[in-house]
């Protein structure tokens, strides 16, 4: 046997106070914890508001008191909540370095820097982050699976959008060298990068009309070229709806759902579980919108006592 004193663990973990901050700041799961989180958005929404206000003009020059007065409430209000964080967090250091720490810290470090340094006052507008704050309501239950649902649909095709994008890109960039050989500069056509830019701006059916072809041959193209718009815009729609199908129906089968059971009202089963997880008591019919899928699934037997 090793001679080593044995290891003490390291007293960090969340208890008492920091365990109840923890669980109202950092979760929705609560009644606390949800109603913390709806009025945080409230005032992330509030604050951006007087930030928006504030920038226009007359409005700064008449309310541009009161408007730095509440800007100082949500500055201090904000600052107390990333005190709390780094307080109840278990390891403050990563949380203070992950994405929400830092846009946290951004969002209220303007306001004291603009009170130092008045010089730095144009970094005020930097205060617009805290927009990006609104992210955590994707965090909230209700948004879990939808947001999830979105992030993979959109990183298993990103593969084909990056293909059809390519694909756009060479068209935009042939077309554009044509128009500039049919058109030249004498209509406007100054150089290849301008008559790309024109592509551009057709193909997904802008049209600012700064530049228009006036040859016969160069309206054609254009004309192809805006026909050519409709399915631009409708192809990356049709990839990410498509794997936003085929995510819907994966989650059916594999994500664990709200059922309970009777008997022991153990929850968190999966769609297709005849049995419960825990005591083994028969569950009662899975129903969703399309299909019932507990009665479509071969059943499988009880577990063993």
């Amino acid at each position: 046997m090793s001679n080593k004193p044995a290891r003490i663990p390291s007293d960090n973990s969340l208890q008492g106070l920091r365990l109840k901050i923890y669980t109202v700041i950092f979760e929705a799961d609560t009644k606390a914890g949800l109603l913390f989180d709806r009025w945080l958005i409230f005032a992330i929404l509030a604050s951006v508001g007087v930030v928006i206000l504030d920038s226009v003009a007359a409005i700064h020059l008449r309310f541009g008191q009161p408007l730095k007065i509440l800007e100082w409430i949500f500055t201090l209000l904000f600052t107390a909540e990333y005190a709390l964080r780094l307080y109840s967090s278990k390891h403050p250091l990563r949380y203070a370095t992950s994405f929400y720490g830092v846009v946290d810290l951004i969002s209220i470090m303007p306001t004291y820097l603009a009170l130092l340094f008045p010089e730095a006052h144009a970094l005020i507008d930097v205060r617009i982050l805290r927009l990006i704050r609104i992210l955590r309501i994707f965090r909230l239950t209700a948004y879990l699976s939808e947001f999830q649902a979105l992030g993979h649909a959109l990183k298993a095709s990103r593969r084909k959008i990056s293909v059809f994008l390519s694909v756009v890109m060479m068209v935009v960039l042939i077309l554009g060298t044509l128009l500039y050989v049919v058109e030249g500069p004498e209509h406007g056509f100054t150089s290849i990068p301008t008559s790309i830019y024109w592509a551009i701006t057709t193909i997904t059916t802008v049209g600012f009309g700064d530049i228009t072809p006036k040859t016969d041959l160069g309206r054609f193209i254009a004309s192809v070229i805006m026909l050519m718009g409709w399915g631009t815009l409708a192809v990356p729609t049709g990839i990410v709806t498509s794997e936003l199908t085929a995510e819907k129906y994966r989650n059916e089968k594999t994500t664990p759902t709200t059922r309970s059971c009777p008997e022991c009202m153990s929850e968190g089963h999966l769609p297709d579980a005849h049995y419960c997880k825990d005591c083994g008591a028969k569950l009662p019919s899975y129903f969703t919108s399309e299909t019932l899928i507990s009665e479509s699934m071969p059943k499988t037997s009880a577990p063993k006592s």
